[in-house]
Order: C-alpha cells, then sequence, then structure tokens
C-alpha cells in the first residue's frame, strides 16, 4: 500500500462481477489523481471495507444481486459522513433515482458512461457535487407513465443490447423460460408487433436507451 497523498481521491469499489470489478480497479488506476485503495463484492463487508480504507469516494453497483446496492451506499454514508457515494447502473430507474437524491448520495451513473465521464464523476463528487448522469435523469424522469414494470425494463434494455434469452436470464438470475415470458408480456403490454418493435417504442418514449 502506497503512502497517502492529500492530492489523490481514495475510492473504494463494491461491484459483484468479477470482470467488471477488475476493469473498473485497472481504469481508475491510470488516473493519477484516483488511488483504488479497496475493491470487492457489495456485501454486508462494504461498510467493514470503508472504515478500514478511509475512502473519500465508494464507488458502489446498485444492480447487484442479494443486497440491494442502494441500501450498500446508503450503509456507507450513515457509517462514514465523510465519504460521497457514487452508484453505478445499467438502466436508469424513477425510483432509484429518487431515493439516491433523497437519501443524499453523491450521484447515479450509467454503465455504459466512459472512463473518463466516469474519472470526472469521482472528481465532482469528492468535491461535494451532485453527479447523475444525464441520460439517467432524462430517461428516469421520462419512465413516467411506463406499463413496464423495473424488471421488464431490464428485460427489455438487455434485449435492446442484443443479449439473447440465456445471456440476459445468466444477468438477472432468471431461467431462460422467464426471461422469454417477460418479453412476451412486453410485446403485449407495448401492443407492439414484436420484440423489435417493442424496443422501438421503448427507446421513443425514453424508457431505455
Amino acid at each position: 500500500m502506497s503512502a497517502r497523498r492529500d492530492d489523490v481521491i481514495r475510492v473504494i469499489i463494491a461491484e459483484d462481477m468479477d470482470m467488471l470489478r477488475g476493469a473498473l480497479v485497472a481504469l481508475l488506476d491510470l488516473e493519477a489523481d484516483i488511488e483504488v485503495v479497496g475493491a470487492g463484492p457489495a456485501s454486508k463487508e462494504i461498510v467493514a471495507t470503508a472504515k478500514h480504507q478511509n475512502p473519500q469516494v465508494a464507488v458502489i453497483d446498485a444492480d447487484i444481486h442479494g443486497k440491494d446496492g442502494l441500501e450498500a451506499a446508503v450503509e456507507v454514508k450513515e457509517n462514514l459522513p465523510d465519504c460521497e457515494t457514487l452508484l453505478l447502473s445499467s438502466l436508469a430507474k424513477l425510483p432509484t433515482v429518487r431515493q439516491a437524491l433523497s437519501a443524499g448520495l453523491g450521484g447515479l451513473m450509467l454503465t455504459k458512461s466512459s472512463p473518463e465521464e466516469l474519472a470526472d464523476a469521482i472528481r465532482r463528487v469528492a468535491a461535494g457535487h451532485r453527479v447523475f448522469d444525464t441520460d439517467v435523469t432524462l430517461a428516469a424522469w421520462g419512465s413516467i407513465g411506463c406499463p413496464l414494470t423495473e424488471r421488464e425494463l431490464e428485460v427489455l434494455q438487455l434485449t435492446a443490447e442484443g443479449d439473447e434469452a440465456k445471456e440476459i436470464a445468466g444477468r438477472l438470475y432468471l431461467s431462460p423460460g422467464t426471461v422469454r415470458n417477460y418479453l412476451t408480456v412486453i410485446v403485449n403490454k407495448l401492443k407492439a408487433r414484436n420484440r423489435i418493435d417493442a424496443i422501438r417504442i421503448a427507446r421513443e418514449s425514453g424508457w431505455i436507451y
């Protein structure tokens, strides 16, 4: 562990997927003014890790399985008031945005953000600013009146990104059959001709990107 420098932002990363966590660590370590001092699953140990490493910013996956990422972020904020929290999410969700705002969290960025955008968000959050990705805010508020549930939006978003039912099932901890059932329900709810048409309708309505 290198000696602490006052001009470096100390960051911990809470992400359940090993590959994504490793990629985030590698990318942020390229930034001269950011040091990743801890990284691991977003489990109950995240608070203990934060207390031990005393970071300035905790980057937490909002889409983790089992323990809610928002809950983990709130716990960190409650236990370490001086540590700002930045959520990462694959999909803009109005409830998540509202809850993050009401809980006083530092911000929320989409996982499709570039490394430069994420690094800049960390710097701004560390400086005391609140950072919510423009696409997050617009898509989340655009979801008002959407007939789809949050889970249905997740399934449709991943379908729009080109994932097959088996891949979506693995990412969302569902069975392929359940994913196909969700897609059938989505097409019917949107009165679409097929999945492609459902994606078009949802994108034009701002419900997915």
